[in-house]
């Protein structure tokens, strides 16, 4: 093979080879985003559910309350 050919193999490689670097740190940063995306979700999942079990418990104590209440006036209707 000639010098010439084999440089050129040799250029043809390092540009294929800085391209894949590219590309690499572009899904490096496009990754990274992600990453951040999904801890703020998680976030914000974590607070929803939260706030889904208050309710669930305020609920319950409304429902116990309401209970105990009919319940005297059943008390009351029965006597």
């Amino acid at each position: 093979m000639d010098n010439a050919v084999i440089l050129q193999q040799f250029e043809e490689i390092e540009k294929k080879i800085e391209t894949l670097i590219l590309v690499c740190k572009s899904h490096e940063a496009a990754n990274f985003e992600l990453k951040e995306k999904i801890k703020g979700l998680d976030e914000e999942l974590q607070i929803k559910v939260e706030a889904e079990n208050s309710y669930a418990k305020e609920r319950d104590l409304v429902r116990s309350k309401i209970d105990g209440i009919l319940g005297k006036l059943d008390e009351i209707t029965e006597t």
